[in-house]
Order: structure tokens, then sequence, then C-alpha cells
């Protein structure tokens, strides 16, 4: 019996649609703020930082739809400046040859990650976090802090001018952002379970 031998293509069948949702948390969608506007995957993905800066800031509870059609509640969060500092970001994906992570790492340097007019459907955030000019219990329709980010009318909502949080994790469903800039950009596939926490 030959051990240690990968089949390929089977492989192939997992990691590349993996690579493809990383692909997606990294890159730009179209110009302005809108929330998930696509069917998530079956997996969630953690971004941690050691410090993230947002100028603009709402929140409120939304859902997003997988291809099964289940709707899963999120806390939809939405940053019009974000600055992340020594950024990571893990998708954990169980394939044939057992769990493998894809691990993102940028702003690791002197610049930062920045991202303008993010939204991100959330499941968990944990951090040391500072709100400045914050209004809790606003109707959710009418947040006006980051363009293209509100929720349905008569749902809470909160929002604030500014916002840090410091050992900042989180567990999400999907991301979109008008830009998203991350120097020092590394990408690496690595056997086992590696996640950013």
């Amino acid at each position: 019996m030959i051990q240690g031998r990968v089949r390929w293509k089977r492989f192939a069948l997992v990691f590349v649609p993996a690579l493809a949702v990383a692909s997606v948390l990294v890159g730009a969608t179209a110009e302005g703020a809108i929330g998930a506007s696509f069917v998530v995957s079956g997996d969630t993905f953690k971004v941690s930082a050691d410090t993230l800066q947002g100028q603009g800031f709402v929140q409120y509870g939304s859902t997003v739809e997988n291809k099964k059609g289940q709707k899963i509640p999120v806390a939809v969060s939405g940053i019009r400046k974000a600055t992340l500092t020594n950024m990571c970001q893990t998708v954990l994906v169980k394939s044939p040859v057992g769990a493998v992570t894809i691990r993102i790492t940028a702003g690791t340097g002197k610049d930062p990650v920045i991202a303008e007019n993010m939204i991100v459907d959330a499941t968990q955030i944990e951090g040391n976090a500072v709100f400045t000019k914050l209004e809790a219990g606003r109707d959710a329709s009418s947040l006006d802090q980051v363009p293209g980010a509100q929720g349905a009318a008569g749902m809470f909502g909160q929002q604030a001018a500014g916002v840090t949080i410091k050992d900042f994790r989180q567990v999400s469903w999907a991301v979109n952002a008008a830009t998203f800039k991350l120097p020092g950009l590394k990408l690496a596939v690595e056997p086992g379970e590696h996640e950013c926490f």
C-alpha cells in the first residue's frame, strides 16, 4: 500500500473554490458600499488585526443566504474608511487530504491595510473598542455615516463618527468594499489548522 500520495484532482475540486472565496475577500466590488448581494459559501472566515481604526461606522442586523436558501442572521458593520495594522485573514477548508488553511496577511510593515466603504456580515466581533459620537438605538433605515449602508425601517441600528478597536477579532460570512488596499500582501496555503485566532 502506497502512503503519502495526494489525489491532486480531488484536492483541486475543494481548493480552487476556496481560493476563489479568498480572492473575493481581498478584491474590490463595484463602487459604493452595498450589503452582501451574493450567495455566501459554506465557510466563515476569520480576520484579526492589532488595531482597526474607522472613520464613519454603522451597525445593524440582517441576514445572508447560502446555496441551500437558508437565511443566516448576521450583524452588518459598515465603515466609511478603515485602516488595519498587522491584518491576518484565514479560511479553514476541509479537503480530501485533511484540513487546509488559506492564510492572507497584509499591513505588517509601515503601511496599514486600507478599506473604503467596507461592509462586513459578521457573526462575532471582539476587541477593546472606543467609539466617538455614538448614536445607539437609531432606526436602521436612517443611518448616514456610510454611503448606502442602511438596514430595514423599524430595526435597531447604531452609528458613530469614529471607532478604534484594539486586539480586533472577527468571524464573518462576507465582505464587500469599494476599495481594499493590501500592502505587503502574502497568501499561503498551509496543511492543518492555522487560523488567525
